[in-house]
């Protein structure tokens, strides 16, 4: 659990640096956003996946990814499963 937490934690300053580093405004509210724009695609694939037939295990890993890639991580993972 501690690991996970570590993980989070990593991620999130990663994309609170690279917002602040870009000049936006609010960083950590940017990154806490984007954070959970991919966990939310990534349950609504989850919760979707009885009528699509995709189905992405929830794994540290798929939540790592869905995390730091956000939608496009969520999406590779998809298409990586389909094919």
């Amino acid at each position: 659990m501690l690991e996970i937490f570590l993980y989070a934690a990593a991620i999130f300053l990663l994309f609170s640096f690279i917002h602040y580093a870009a000049k936006k405004k609010k960083p950590f509210k940017r990154a806490f956003l984007s954070i959970l724009t991919g966990l939310a695609v990534l349950a609504a694939v989850d919760i979707l996946s009885g009528l699509s037939g995709v189905y992405i295990p929830i794994t540290k890993l798929s939540l790592l990814i869905a995390a730091a890639g956000g939608v496009p991580g969520v999406a590779l993972m998809v298409l990586l499963t389909i094919f």
